[in-house]
C-alpha cells in the first residue's frame, strides 16, 4: 500500500525543486523531525530523501568533511515512503513487526563497499555522501558500532 510522497520536496529547507535524493534504512526515521508518529517498522524498503542544491552542498560537507548526517535537521514530513497494508484493520488479523535488518544489514553493506571504493574514478560524491549518512544513522539508532577510524575520505 503506497502512503508516502514520490516526488518530495528538500527535507531540510522544503523547496520544491530538489538537486539530490539519497535512501536512508526506515529505522532513520526517528532521528528526523516530526518522524515519531511513524511507525518505522511498517515502511517497505529505503525511505527516500531528496535535497535542493544549495542544502546539497551543505550535506556533502557536512558527510564527507565532518563525517556526520543531517538527519536531526531533516524533516519526515518531506520524505518518500512506502508502507505495508494495514492487514489488522483490513482482515482483523494481527500481523507481526516487520524483520527490518536484512534491509538495514544490505544498506550497511553497500555503504561499506562505497567507502572501500572511495578513491575508485567511477564512485560518485552522492554515493560517497548517502554511506556516510546510513552508517552514521545506524551508529546514531545503536544498530551497529561506530569503527575506531573516521571513514571520511
Amino acid at each position: 500500500m503506497y502512503a508516502g510522497l514520490k516526488n518530495t520536496s528538500c527535507c531540510l529547507c522544503g523547496r520544491d525543486e530538489t538537486h539530490t535524493r539519497i535512501a536512508v534504512p526506515p529505522r532513520a526515521l526517528g532521528l528526523m523531525e516530526n518522524g515519531d508518529p511513524i511507525s518505522w517498522r511498517d515502511v517497505v524498503g529505503a525511505v527516500t530523501l531528496r535535497f535542493c542544491a544549495d542544502d546539497w552542498e551543505l550535506v556533502s560537507d557536512l558527510a564527507i568533511e565532518m563525517d556526520a548526517h543531517p538527519l536531526s535537521r531533516c524533516n519526515a514530513a518531506h520524505v518518500s515512503l512506502d508502507l505495508r497494508e494495514d492487514h489488522e484493520a483490513l482482515l482483523s488479523a494481527v500481523k507481526g513487526e516487520t524483520d527490518q535488518t536484512e534491509l538495514e544489514s544490505r544498506l550497511a553493506a553497500e555503504a561499506e563497499a562505497t567507502l572501500d571504493a572511495v578513491d575508485d574514478p567511477y564512485t560518485e560524491e552522492r554515493d560517497v555522501v548517502e554511506a556516510v549518512v546510513v552508517l552514521r544513522a545506524l551508529e546514531a539508532l545503536g544498530v551497529r558500532d561506530r569503527p575506531s577510524d573516521p571513514v571520511a575520505p
